[in-house]
């Protein structure tokens, strides 16, 4: 109790001294009494306590918002002072949704999209984060924004200007800014935002795609690589349209044109996103990577259906089992190949089995015949039956399809498991046939079980030792 009522005194104190400083910010503004130092002072102090919701409430008000919004938006002459209302309103719109909206009905929003243009990177991340709130739960006007602002030109160019500072000579770099990253960061998530809220405005995006393909290409990845800003860069390129081309741009021929397959290196990207994948599989753990992992599985499904015939046969041999793979049943190894098998029938990634199985699908051309003999039935039929693709009788035929679609002579697999059926017999070759010591143990510990399950009376089950001595099968030997 005693705890409650000293939070519940500091948060009355906190409001009262966040509604002094308001008060002299606001009388600023009529008198022009306080120094820019003592400005910034009073909104460092502002920023602090607002950073609690419970001290805040002044701030979420109209008064509030108004407030600082003037200091944030309506001054050139204190940048770093500006800078620090912006903060307040940031931490503002973080904390309390009705008062991003209040910040739109006052008419501030296009003044943020203009001050967006400004090449600072302090600048970028603020406002960047703003308008980003400002896409959850307000009635804005995005369109507005880009069409009279020039709010998408702003965004390319920022983009464009992180993407300059990664190049493949310092890809195994780590040296990079906090500042830079983390308003990049920002800037892909409104990149995202708009898009997704605004599909009609992501031509308008279009000139990010390179810039973005480059970050993903070269910014330095950490050890465990889906963390921002590599999953905002990605979520960014999965949203814009990869087969769209700008306006006056020369249309070349066949997929060589797309981003996913640049000229100068058309394999980079889709190692490199196999890479960033096959490093967050290994290193992340399970729950961490649903939605990122299956974003870069779209992107790599997309690159298959624009690829040439021979990108494809190439993303076949790289991502689909092997017959190293085929040693043992299916899913069992640690390629990649076997781990994407297993993490397909996760129960703790309900959005990224789904998407591997669309993978493995596409890379088997849609076909539900090479669909089983490339991953086995075991793995492929519930995607399958999922999608209410009926499963052909030839599936069950014993043989692999090789890139090209045709079965593979003396490459004989069991069906259901993917294993090479000479190496299934080499391996049960292998098990040791048990002694009458060992079976006599195995039998005893199933018959434990078996009274266990009777006794908790979830199952009306019988002992099968029981049954055999009721039925006359079971004869009692003389030592």
């Amino acid at each position: 109790m005693t705890a409650v009522m000293q939070r519940q005194n500091g948060g009355t104190a906190g409001t009262a001294e966040v509604d002094r400083l308001l008060l002299e910010l606001e009388k600023n503004l009529e008198g022009a009494k306080l120094s820019l130092q003592q400005q910034q002072d009073l909104l460092s102090q502002l920023k602090v306590l607002g950073r609690t919701a419970d001290n805040a409430s002044p701030i979420f008000t109209k008064r509030g918002i108004s407030v600082l919004s003037k200091y944030g938006l309506d001054r050139d002459d204190a940048p770093d002072t500006s800078r620090e209302a912006l903060r307040c309103l940031a931490n503002a719109f973080y904390l309390n949704e009705p008062c991003r909206q209040t910040f739109v009905d006052l008419g501030y929003a296009p003044k943020a999209a203009e001050r967006l243009k400004a090449d600072n990177r302090d600048d970028e991340f603020l406002v960047a984060r703003m308008l980003f709130l400002l896409t959850y739960k307000t009635k804005i006007d995005f369109g507005a924004l880009i069409n009279q602002h020039q709010l998408a030109e702003s965004i390319n160019q920022h983009i464009a200007r992180h993407a300059k500072r990664f190049s493949k000579a310092e890809i195994t770099s780590s040296a990079t800014s906090p500042m830079h990253d983390m308003s990049m960061t920002e800037t892909l998530k409104l990149l995202y935002n708009i898009i997704h809220h605004y599909p009609d405005q992501g031509s308008r995006f279009l000139p990010s795609i390179e810039p973005l393909t480059n970050i993903i290409l070269y910014f330095p990845l950490q050890k465990q690589p889906l963390q921002p800003p590599i999953t905002s860069a990605l979520n960014a390129l999965g949203k814009l349209d990869l087969q769209a081309t700008e306006p006056g741009a020369k249309v070349e021929q066949e997929s060589s044109v797309s981003p996913l397959f640049p000229k100068s290196d058309p394999k980079s990207v889709i190692e490199r996103l196999t890479f960033i994948l096959d490093g967050a599989i290994r290193r992340q753990p399970e729950k961490d990577i649903d939605e990122a992992a299956a974003t870069l599985c779209a992107l790599l499904i997309l690159g298959y259906e624009l690829g040439t015939q021979e990108t494809k046969s190439w993303m076949q041999e790289l991502l689909l089992p092997t017959s190293e793979d085929r040693e043992k049943p299916l899913g069992q190894g640690d390629t990649l190949a076997s781990r994407l098998l297993r993490l397909s029938c996760s129960p703790v990634l309900p959005r990224l089995r789904v998407v591997i199985s669309s993978l493995l699908f596409e890379l088997s051309d849609k076909d539900a015949d090479k669909f089983i003999k490339n991953i086995g039935y075991g793995f492929a039929s519930g995607f399958l039956a999922s999608k209410n693709i009926q499963i052909p009788r030839t599936a069950m035929d014993s043989g692999i399809t090789g890139s090209d679609g045709v079965t593979e002579a003396g490459f004989d697999i069991n069906p259901v498991t993917g294993q090479r059926l000479s190496a299934e017999r080499a391996n049960a070759s292998k098990v040791k046939e048990m002694t009458d010591e060992e079976k006599e143990r195995e039998a005893e510990k199933l018959f434990v079980l078996f009274e266990r399950l009777k006794a908790t009376g979830v199952m009306n089950v019988q002992n099968p030792v029981e049954q055999a001595i009721q039925e006359g099968r079971f004869e009692e030997l003389d030592d």
